[in-house]
């Protein structure tokens, strides 16, 4: 079964050409939406807030870590990822202890039901995407895929010119 283009999706430009950063925006806009929604819809037991799962998934990676890295990973203020860790404490995901190589500061860690929270939230969120790319045709396919790199490093320039401008 192949999906059918829609009316009110732009065409590609042709290879070389750089892409339109409006089109680009209004597709990473759409796909974000549409997977906060869809996660709901198809798992209504999922009602972890995103910005919780965003820093499940920065402790999945870079655990333990201090409150101050954690913002700064995710580009929030201290105080919402204090706040956020709180609400994450209350429902048992993380646990806050004091960072063994300074007393004076704490250290944030998954605890078994985080990281249990996350792998479900992480298997779900690949199914959804696995069935929507099913969908697709094979050349839609083999686009997406040969576009991830670019995308990567899209993120990692954007990352850095905020770290520039951070800076500054």
């Amino acid at each position: 079964m192949s999906a059918q283009p829609r009316s009110d999706v732009p065409l590609p430009r042709p290879t070389g050409e750089a892409p339109d950063a409006r089109l680009l925006t209004e597709a990473v806009t759409r796909l974000r939406r549409v997977l906060r929604s869809s996660i709901r819809t198809d798992y209504p037991w999922e009602t972890l807030p995103m910005a919780q799962v965003e820093l499940l998934q920065v402790l999945g990676e870079h655990s333990p870590a201090r409150i101050s890295d954690l913002a700064t990973r995710r580009r929030l203020a201290q105080s919402t990822v204090s706040g956020l860790i709180g609400q994450m404490m209350t429902a048992g995901l993380v646990a806050r202890d004091v960072d063994p190589a300074d007393r004076r500061a704490s250290v944030v860690t998954l605890t078994d039901a985080g990281r249990e929270k996350l792998a479900a939230w992480t298997i779900a969120h690949e199914r959804r995407i696995d069935v929507a790319l099913a969908a697709l045709d094979d050349d839609s396919r083999a686009a997406i895929t040969h576009a991830l790199p670019a995308l990567f490093q899209l993120a990692e320039q954007l990352g850095e010119s905020a770290e520039g401008e951070a800076e500054q």
